[in-house]
């Protein structure tokens, strides 16, 4: 068992143990091609929530300062992080991007590029729909609804599938991209709202 198989074990116990969580939308994770996987970002615990309840291992971006603290910079890579600089074009980061959604890996991305202070919904980067236009893989739009309040329900949704087969020969913005990614992430806090 590598670690990465272990922390997805153990952050799956110490989330279950600590709230009501709730995963729907399993299935329409494809199981042998490349995906990008899209969330809103709310809270600290979203790359391993996001991770831990599905069968395929997630490779994240992660910012590049981890990547330099002594303990952090051996273990952060065995959990299939990979790192970026924030705020800049970063195209060793995107051409690692690239190369895992070829090789039929999945790339889990927060287009907000932070968690959002409020909770809701921000402005999704351009670098998102770079990836969705660039990369043959499927675009899977998914959604973090909580609060994280201790033994509360916090749902994991992951939506069908989105069509950029079409949206790629249109040869739209990555912009434009971002923009279609960005209302099916809201369509689904939409609908899965906590009552």
């Amino acid at each position: 068992m590598n670690l990465y198989s272990i922390g997805k074990a153990v952050c799956r116990t110490y989330l279950s143990s600590i709230y009501k969580v709730k995963v729907i939308g399993k299935e329409n994770i494809p199981k042998d091609e490349g995906v990008l996987l899209c969330s809103n970002h709310i809270h600290l615990l979203d790359p391993p929530l996001l991770g831990s309840f599905i069968d395929r291992p997630i490779n994240y971006m992660a910012k590049a300062e981890l990547f330099e603290a002594p303990i952090l910079k051996w273990i952060i890579p065995k959990l299939h992080a990979f790192p970026v600089r924030r705020g800049m074009s970063d195209k060793q980061a995107l051409r690692q991007g690239l190369k895992i959604l070829k090789e039929k890996q999945v790339l889990g991305i927060f287009p907000e590029g932070t968690r959002s202070e409020t909770g809701k919904l921000q402005k999704g980067l351009a670098g998102v729909g770079f990836f969705a236009l660039k990369a043959d893989a499927e675009v899977v739009p998914s959604a973090i609804i909580g609060p994280y309040k201790p033994f509360g329900t916090i749902k994991v949704v992951y939506g069908k599938p989105l069509n950029f087969a079409k949206l790629r020969e249109e040869k739209i913005s990555s912009e434009d991209a971002t923009t279609h990614i960005m209302e099916a992430i809201g369509k689904l806090i939409d609908e899965h709202r906590i009552k």
